[in-house]
């Protein structure tokens, strides 16, 4: 690091609801999610410098990560750098805790504190609702990795409104060895649903969030909020990746109040009734030799912390 630096930690992200659109004339899908930042955090350090680069390390694997232009932070520096008229460039450090194609949201959380790290470092002083608005062209998770909390997520789940929220929820996360492709898991639910028309509802081209989701989420209660999680992309991820239905099982067998597959997947959000039990499920699902990591939410986003 050089004598001039910001660092930015933002978190990883849990949907506790996801229910996905029918796909619309432009070939996407209007979604309605129910977003909680977890305490999963990606940690981002920027430094002046003549031109853009990225140096990534991690307790995760990085091995898919690029470290070219190709990465989002690069992007999102780049980015602000086009709408404020700043010269010069920044070198990017990304301490990456949050699994890399994991359903998790960790490049959206690079990209919002990436911004953020080099508006301080610049000296932009771009207006919030300017800086959202770079947030939704870098994706539809960024977002919400600048506001944290618990939120509502619309249209492509990029147009946030706050949930009212109490208590903490307590989680345990099973971090798979491989990733998932959010098109393609988007692309295989397309195909489940052609496939069971005969069988299933048309998907609502406006999908909206339950309200038990909601009351569950002002009540504070891991038990209500268990019983209406809900991810339309569940089904497409298991069936890319059948291995996750055993990971499932043997969570709800060890103690979850309830298990979800974290967005486009692969890894696998229990919920457990307090921190107590949160503890002993991932001791647990550690016998069962499954790398797994405790999390708390909801947690506040992006923010500049002192080193």
């Amino acid at each position: 690091m050089a004598a001039r630096g910001v660092h930015v930690r933002a978190p990883g992200k849990i949907n506790v609801f996801l229910k996905v659109g029918s796909v619309i004339d432009d070939g996407y899908h209007d979604v309605a999610i129910a977003y909680q930042a977890v305490s999963l955090y990606e940690e981002v350090r920027v430094s002046e410098a003549d031109d853009f680069s990225v140096e990534v390390t991690g307790t995760v694997d990085i091995s898919r990560v690029p470290v070219d232009g190709a990465n989002i932070a690069i992007t999102a520096a780049r980015l602000l750098a086009a709408k404020t008229g700043y010269t010069g460039g920044a070198h990017i450090q990304v301490e990456k805790r949050v699994p890399v194609t994991g359903g998790m949201g960790g490049g959206s959380a690079d990209a919002a504190a990436t911004l953020l790290a080099c508006d301080a470092l610049w000296g932009t002083e771009l207006p919030r609702d300017e800086m959202l608005e770079l947030a939704r062209k870098l994706g539809a998770d960024v977002p919400f990795a600048f506001t944290g909390g618990t939120a509502i997520g619309t249209g492509r789940g990029d147009e946030l409104s706050p949930a009212l929220a109490q208590g903490s929820f307590s989680w345990v996360l099973a971090l798979a060895d491989f990733g998932l492709s959010t098109p393609e898991v988007y692309r295989e639910l397309d195909v489940h649903r052609e496939r069971h028309a005969q069988d299933i509802y048309p998907a609502d081209p406006r999908p909206v969030v339950d309200t038990d989701v909601l009351q569950a989420l002002r009540a504070g209660d891991p038990h209500m909020l268990a019983a209406a999680m809900h991810n339309d992309l569940q089904a497409p991820a298991l069936h890319l990746e059948p291995s996750l239905t055993g990971v499932l099982e043997l969570g709800e067998q060890n103690g979850a109040l309830a298990g979800i597959v974290s967005g486009s997947g692969p890894t696998v959000a229990f919920l457990a009734s307090d921190a107590d039990s949160a503890l002993e499920l991932q001791v647990a699902l550690s016998a069962s030799r499954l790398n797994v990591v405790r999390a708390t939410g909801p947690v506040h986003g992006a923010r500049i912390v002192g080193d």
